[in-house]
């Protein structure tokens, strides 16, 4: 992933895509922060699957902004938001259908042994560890919550 990073911000340079490469150098920030973060508390630097969680956080931060901006008729900062998602899901892959989502929460409740919302943090936890950066986790979370009420 770091050196997809590094590939993508050499290109946003030469194309002069000013959006592109302040979004890349966010993202590069980001991981260099947890990366600091991993090394005082004695834990290795981080891999891809912690880099597509912090992706998605950073997708999940901007479309909170967009609701803001949208809310405060401020349009041309929610489009700069909306041009920064596209460019973080760039390097993220392809998201589940809704099907396959449903599918996997039902077999983790399954193999858990889910008995009620107590084991709700049980199920998200696995389907985190399984799926980071392939799954929207707000709607896998309605999802687990309906199967165990």
């Amino acid at each position: 992933m770091r050196e997809k990073f590094a590939e993508s911000l050499k290109e946003a340079m030469r194309a002069k895509d000013a959006r592109r490469l302040t979004t890349i150098r966010l993202i590069q920030a980001a991981v260099k922060d947890r990366d600091l973060a991993n090394r005082a508390s004695g834990k290795e630097p981080v891999g891809d699957d912690e880099i597509m969680l912090i992706l998605v956080k950073m997708i999940r931060q901007r479309e909170e902004s967009v609701a803001a901006y949208e809310e405060a008729a401020r349009l041309e900062l929610a489009e700069q938001e909306r041009e920064e998602i596209a460019v973080i899901r760039q390097f993220m892959p392809e998201q589940m259908p809704e099907e396959e989502v449903q599918e996997l929460c039902r077999s983790v409740v399954e193999e858990t042994n889910a008995q009620g919302l107590r084991d709700m943090g049980k199920c998200m936890n696995t389907l985190k560890q399984r799926y980071p950066g392939r799954m929207d986790f707000t709607k896998a979370s309605g999802v687990v919550k309906g199967l165990l009420r």
